[in-house]
C-alpha cells in the first residue's frame, strides 16, 4: 500500500499541536481546561437561528436515516419520520437513528425501550434493543468533502462529525441543538417470522414523545459472523491499544483490553489476523508504530534464533473469537528494506538494510522462513498463513515474491496495491486499490482458479470511503461493489491506528480524519463501522440466497442491478443510496417464500 510511504515524520510532529491552533478557533475564548466532550465547543457549522425560531418549544424526536449524518446545531430536515419500518432476517442486526432536538434546553433526556410484539403474541424482547448516544469527533474536512488526499492533510481546520458511540442512561440537551441516538435491534435467530410492532419513548424531565417501530422478520436465518464467507481484513495494531491505555504491551492488562477490541472485529466477520515478522514495517508515521511479534536474535555463533511468544499469544487470542481464516505476516519488504534484530553478543538492537536481491536478504530470510514454516506446521497454522508483500518498486516486489515461492511452494502470498497483470498468478490473495483494479473478467478468472481477491480504500480515493466525513451510505455501498465485482471481501488500513486523542479529535495531519481507524478505544463502535457491517450482511444475504432460491426473474433483476455498481461513473450520496435501497428491495423479494 502506497500510503505507508508518505510523510514518515509529519504525523508524529503534528500530534503535539493543540486544539487552539485551529484557524477556526479563537484561542483566547477557549476554557482553561478542555471539556470532557468536544461537542461542548463550537467547531461545527453556525446555528440556523431562523430555522430554530420556527420550532415549537420542548422536546422533538423522530427517526432519521442511518445513511446520512445529522449535525448538532442544525434543525433536522431530511428523511425525518415519526415511525420506522425495517425488514430483516432472523439473527440480523437492524439499525435505526433517532434524532432528538429542541429550541430550548432539555434535562434528563432518555429512551425507554419497549418489547416488540406480533399479532400472535410472539415478541422481540427489549433486551435485544440497544441504544448509544452518537458523539461528535473532530474531522479535518467538511461533510461530504471530495478533496481528501494522501500526504499532509489540513490540521488547522475543524469540523465536528457525529460518529463515536457512547453508552448512556440520560443526557442534557442544550437549547438550539440536536443529538443523534443510534438504535440497534438484534433479531434473535429463533424469532418467529412475522411483523413486530411497538413504540420507543423519548423522555425528558418535562416531555415525552413516542415513536412507532415496525419490524418485519423474514423466514430466513443469517448465520453468526464466524460463519460468514466475506473476507474482512482490517489491519490491526495491538500496540496502539496498549499505548492509548498506558499499559505494558502484552501484559495481562493489555490482553484483557484486546479481548473486547477483537470481539468487535469478530462481530463484523473479521477473517484476517494481522501479525508482524519485523519491527515497524511501515514508515513510522503512526502515533504508535507497529512492533515486531517475532524477535530475531543473532546468536554469538552467528546463527539465528527466533522467539514466537508474542506472535503465538496474539494469534491464539484472535482465534478464541473466531478470527481464524487467515494469518498475514508482514513483511519481507518493510519500509526502506530495514530489518531490526537483537545482537546476543552486545544486547543491542541492530538495524540493517536487506534488499530482496541481496545475498544478506536471501541468507537471513531463508533461515527465517525455514524456522517459521516448522513453527507454523507445529501449530497447525501453515495452511491459513500468508506472507504479506508491501507495494514497492516492481523489481523489488517480484524479487521478494519469487524468493518466498522459491523457498517453498506451500507459502501463500498476499499483496495490497494497484493491479499488475504480472503479479496475478503469483499471488494467492490480491487486494486492489479501488479504481486501480483488474477488469471484471480478469477478476472472474482469479476466482475460477481459486485465488481470493478483495479491494481496499485508504487515504485515497476521496470517495467512496470510510472517512469521518464520508456520507455513511458509502460504507454500506462498498460491499455491494464487492458483490458486483466478484470480490471475496474488503481490506482497510487500519482497524485501530489511533491518533493522539481519537475519542475527540480524529485529525491526523498525514491522512484524512478516520482513515487510520474504524473503531474507538474501549471496544466502542461508531456509525462508520456499523454501516460497513450492514454492507457485509447484504453481501452474505446475496451469497446465501444464491444457494437457496431459484427465482429466475428476481435473480435476473438483481444481477442486472449489480452491474450498475461497476459500470456507472456517477457517484453522489443520493445516487448510491438509491442503488443500495433498490438492491435491498430485490433481496427482500428473494427472501420471501
Amino acid at each position: 500500500m502506497k500510503k505507508f510511504f508518505v510523510a514518515a515524520l509529519f504525523g508524529v510532529f503534528i500530534s503535539i499541536q493543540s486544539f487552539a491552533q485551529s484557524a477556526e478557533i479563537d484561542s483566547s475564548k477557549l476554557p482553561n481546561t478542555l471539556p470532557h466532550h468536544l461537542d461542548e465547543l463550537t467547531f461545527d457549522v453556525p446555528s440556523d437561528e431562523q430555522a430554530w425560531t420556527k420550532q415549537s418549544a420542548g422536546l422533538h424526536a423522530a427517526f432519521g436515516s442511518t445513511d446520512e449524518l445529522y449535525f448538532r446545531r442544525e434543525v433536522p430536515a431530511s428523511n425525518i419520520s415519526g415511525d420506522i419500518k425495517i425488514t430483516g432476517w432472523k439473527g440480523e442486526r437492524l439499525n435505526a437513528q433517532v434524532i432528538i432536538w429542541s429550541p430550548d434546553t432539555l434535562l434528563q433526556v432518555r429512551l425507554k425501550l419497549n418489547d416488540l410484539t406480533n399479532e400472535k403474541g410472539n415478541k422481540i424482547d427489549s433486551k435485544n434493543i440497544t441504544v448509544n448516544l452518537v458523539r461528535y469527533v473532530l474531522a479535518n474536512y467538511p461533510y461530504g468533502s471530495k478533496e481528501a488526499v494522501c500526504g499532509a492533510s489540513p490540521y488547522n481546520n475543524g469540523y465536528l462529525m457525529p460518529d463515536r458511540f457512547e453508552a448512556f442512561e440520560r443526557f442534557d440537551l442544550p437549547g438550539k441543538s440536536s443529538r443523534p441516538v443510534w438504535v440497534s435491534i438484534n433479531v434473535p435467530s429463533d424469532a418467529v417470522a412475522g411483523i413486530y410492532k411497538g413504540t420507543m419513548d423519548v423522555i425528558s424531565e418535562k416531555n415525552k414523545h413516542s415513536l412507532n417501530v415496525s419490524i418485519k422478520v423474514q423466514d430466513k436465518i443469517l448465520p453468526p459472523p464466524s460463519a460468514w464467507s466475506y473476507r474482512l481484513d482490517l489491519w490491526q495494531n495491538p500496540w496502539a491499544v496498549a499505548w492509548y491505555n498506558h499499559v505494558t504491551p502484552w501484559s495481562e492488562q493489555h490482553k484483557a483490553l484486546l479481548k473486547e477490541h477483537l470481539k468487535m472485529y469478530a462481530d463484523a466477520g473479521g477473517k484476517y489476523i494481522t501479525t508482524y515478522a519485523v519491527h515497524s514495517p511501515w514508515a513510522d508515521n503512526s502515533f504508535m508504530i507497529e512492533g515486531g511479534m517475532i524477535e530475531w536474535i543473532k546468536q554469538k555463533n552467528g546463527n539465528w534464533k527466533f522467539d514466537y511468544k508474542i506472535f503465538d499469544e496474539y494469534v491464539e487470542l484472535c482465534m478464541k473469537f473466531g478470527i481464524n481464516k487467515a494469518i498475514t505476516i508482514y513483511s519481507p519488504l518493510p519500509w526502506a528494506e530495514r530489518f531490526r534484530y537483537m545482537s546476543e553478543e552486545t544486547g543491542n538492537y541492530v538495524t540493517e538494510q536487506w534488499v530482496p536481491s541481496s545475498d544478506a536478504f536471501k541468507t537471513n530470510w531463508n533461515a527465517f522462513l525455514t524456522d517459521l514454516k516448522k513453527h507454523l506446521e507445529k501449530k497447525g497454522w501453515m495452511k491459513i498463513t500468508y506472507i504479506g508483500i508491501n507495494e514497492n518498486a516492481m523489481e523489488q516486489t517480484l524479487a521478494a515474491i519469487k524468493f518466498v515461492k522459491g523457498h517453498s511452494p506451500e507459502w501463500r502470498i498476499t499483496y495490497a496495491g494497484d493491479w499488475h497483470e504480472e503479479l496475478d498468478t503469483l499471488l494467492n490473495d490480491y487486494s486492489f486499490l479501488y479504481g486501480k483494479e483488474p477488469t471484471v473478467e480478469q477478476q472472474f478468472q482469479r476466482s475460477k482458479r481459486g485465488a481470493s481477491s478483495t479491494f481496499y480504500v485508504c487515504c485515497n480515493p476521496p470517495y467512496p470511503n470510510n472517512f469521518l466525513f464520508s456520507p455513511p451510505i458509502e460504507g454500506r455501498w462498498l460491499s455491494w461493489y464487492a458483490a458486483a465485482f466478484g470480490y471475496d471481501g474488503f481490506l482497510r488500513w487500519a482497524y485501530d491506528a489511533w491518533p493522539e486523542d481519537p475519542t475527540r479529535d480524529a485529525r491526523h495531519g498525514t491522512w484524512a480524519a478516520g482513515d487510520c481507524f474504524m473503531v474507538y478505544p474501549g471496544g466502542n463502535s461508531c456509525i462508520r463501522y456499523e454501516k460497513l457491517r450492514e454492507g457485509i450482511v447484504d453481501f452474505e444475504k446475496i451469497r446465501i440466497l444464491r444457494q437457496q432460491v431459484s427465482k429466475k426473474d428476481s435473480w435476473n433483476k438483481l444481477n442486472d442491478h449489480l452491474k450498475k455498481f461497476t459500470t456507472e461513473k456517477e457517484f453522489d450520496s443520493k445516487k448510491i443510496t438509491a442503488d443500495v435501497e433498490k438492491g435491498r428491495a430485490f433481496i427482500e423479494e428473494l427472501s420471501e417464500k
